[in-house]
């Protein structure tokens, strides 16, 4: 029987085309985070988005090992015992998935049906990815480090672990850790228990899962993950460029009360503190705007004191006189790259790094 038959190749919806089975299958098994959770400086586990790629696999911390191998002076292979002997890091790191926002896009991309609640702040704790490259020492022939999780699947027809790719450079910069605490607790099994990588600033599934391998290759990996799916294209046949680190983003927290179906709120007129949270993985976020009116008058909101973690979120608050009608609010993060969040991101087929600006329906009463 073919692979194939069951892994149709990527697709956009035809016009009018609503959520198929297969998107409701994906979206039943991973989840946003509720916008409301935006009230937390730490998202809490269960809170926290999550996507996994196949299945959440069966691990034991007792037994797990973590190899270092291919162009390294000395190739090793940890137990947990050995790898917090090593000592311990704590990092906050806002996560977001490459597909935020891919379901509102026209036409929409087949896949993961994602609103804007594909994000999670926490605290992750375990040992620098660096000083692990250290001890195995880094041959002159390197130039990639490839990532292996235990979770094993089919996309689009091709049979695979799940793996990502970082350039040595990238690897040893990047702040990134091998982690085995969310929040102070041990990895809960979707976020990767007992082992993952955690790479600050960089979309979602660079931050391996479930990780059991980390081997240096002396060419560019061209694995799937890589090469294939975290591309953004505006045409099917282009090779297009790889999704890397996070583009500025805010949110609000959805002020008032909501309808069950459509979530426009309501809330009664008068002073509305209206509160949020802003990051993106290129540079710390230095101004957030709001607008009450769909983005015809900006005003410039208050930040908060940023965190000592550079690209963790940080909280922002405007205080609106609601008048009686229907509004609709929205927001943009600027950072100190230059880079501004736009109110209508580019389409691209994947949905992949859009940060189109939110939008709010309220009705004031």
């Amino acid at each position: 029987m073919s692979i194939d038959r069951f892994s149709p190749k990527a697709r956009l919806a035809d016009t009018g085309e609503g959520i198929t089975t297969d998107e409701l299958h994906l979206a039943a098994r991973n989840h946003g985070m509720p916008l409301e959770a935006l009230r937390y400086d730490l998202t809490p586990p269960g809170l926290h988005y999550v996507l996994v790629h196949y299945d959440i696999p069966m691990t034991t911390a007792g037994n797990w090992r973590l190899t270092v191998d291919g162009c390294v002076e000395q190739p090793i292979s940890f137990g947990l015992t050995e790898l917090r002997a090593m000592g311990r890091q704590t990092v906050r790191v806002t996560l977001e998935c490459a597909g935020n926002g891919r379901a509102s896009l026209q036409p929409r991309p087949i896949s993961q049906p994602w609103l804007m609640e594909a994000v999670g702040t926490a605290e992750w704790t375990g040992v620098p990815l660096a000083d692990l490259l250290a001890a195995a020492g880094v041959r002159a022939d390197a130039v990639d480090v490839v990532f292996t999780g235990a979770d094993h699947g089919i996309e689009r027809g091709v049979e695979q672990d799940y793996q990502r790719g970082l350039s040595v450079t990238e690897a040893l910069e990047s702040g990134a850790i091998v982690a085995w605490e969310m929040n102070g607790l041990p990895l809960p099994p979707q976020h990767g228990y007992p082992l993952r990588l955690v790479v600050p600033g960089w979309y979602g599934m660079a931050s391996v899962k479930w990780l059991r391998s980390i081997e240096l290759i002396d060419h560019e990996f061209t694995g799937y993950q890589n090469a294939v799916a975290y591309r953004i294209r505006t045409e099917a046949d282009e090779p297009g460029t790889p999704v890397t680190r996070i583009e500025p983003r805010a949110l609000m927290i959805p002020p008032g009360h909501p309808d069950f179906m459509s979530r426009h709120r309501f809330v009664t007129a008068g002073e509305i503190v209206l509160q949020g949270r802003t990051w993106s993985g290129w540079a710390p976020v230095d101004r957030v705007e709001v607008s009450t009116d769909a983005g015809v008058t900006w005003y410039d909101a208050e930040l908060d004191a940023p965190s000592n973690d550079d690209l963790a979120w940080r909280s922002f608050t405007y205080s609106w006189t609601a008048t009686p009608g229907e509004h609709v609010l929205t927001c943009r993060a600027h950072d100190r790259s230059g880079r501004v969040q736009p109110v209508e991101a580019p389409w691209n087929r994947g949905g992949f790094a859009n940060n189109t600006a939110q939008r709010l329906t309220v009705l004031v009463r």
